[in-house]
């Protein structure tokens, strides 16, 4: 069966999250019901990760088995004929081998954490951004995050749900800096603990408002207790930017 990757873009504030769930609107759901309707075929796709309710994406990474072998561009625009109603987009589509996944092929993941700092709630941007009123110091809360790089034991910054086999995870970029009234914070790795960004993100908000000193985001590290985690960043300001993969690196 011919397999297609395609990057999708979508605004989860009207989903139940990535993955498919019966009675709940989800994104899987709605690019699974816009492959029937072109195709006549049922396929479940794969997506390099699944995100929470209301998180969004610019640039997540899927793959299809169709039976028939059609051109990609018909497979990007059908699928988007079909999605004109929902908030999801396919960016792009191309043919790649049937022992390529998009989750298990994959290398890295990136992740933007958006936070609008100003006095006045955002009407644009409403559901897309964490709105924090009070100055944030964005340098402080970027010379906090570098204390996350590296190979380390994330149980602090670990959803009490999560399902994986390990807490420990090298994270390879935690940045931070102000761009106009946000702060942006990337982080970079080739996979992410359950809400372990919004976890980092909401840490990092209490070193921005001067309640955590820079030391103290290291010290509930070390702790290696999820109580010392301060509090989660709402899923409203996060993006999965991009995903990448070996011959990409």
């Amino acid at each position: 069966m011919p397999r297609y990757r395609f990057t999708v873009e979508y605004d989860g504030s009207a989903y139940n999250g990535f993955q498919a769930q019966a009675g709940q609107p989800t994104v899987q759901g709605a690019i699974e019901t816009a492959v029937t309707a072109f195709s006549g075929q049922s396929a479940r796709i794969a997506a390099a990760g699944r995100t929470d309710t209301g998180v969004h994406a610019t640039g997540q990474t899927c793959h299809v088995d169709l039976e028939r072998d059609w051109p990609a561009r018909t497979v990007m625009n059908a699928l988007n004929a079909h999605l004109m109603h929902e908030a999801v987009a396919v960016l792009d589509c191309a043919p790649v081998s049937d022992d390529w996944h998009a989750r298990f092929t994959a290398n890295g993941r990136k992740y933007l954490y958006r936070i609008l700092n100003r006095p006045g709630r955002p009407a644009l941007d409403r559901g897309r951004v964490w709105h924090v009123k009070k100055p944030l110091d964005a340098e402080a809360m970027h010379a906090a995050a570098q204390s996350l790089i590296g190979l380390q034991d994330f149980t602090t910054f670990r959803d009490a749900q999560c399902q994986s086999a390990s807490p420990v995870k090298t994270l390879d970029v935690a940045r931070v800096a102000r761009v106009g009234e946000e702060v942006h914070l990337v982080f970079e790795a080739r996979s992410f603990l359950h809400r372990q960004v919004r976890s980092m993100a909401g840490s990092l908000a209490e070193v921005g408002l001067g309640r955590w000193a820079v030391a103290d985001l290291s010290m509930a590290l070390a702790a290696k207790d999820r109580a010392r985690c301060g509090p989660v960043a709402p899923s409203d300001g996060l993006y999965l930017t991009g995903v990448t993969y070996e011959a990409e690196a």
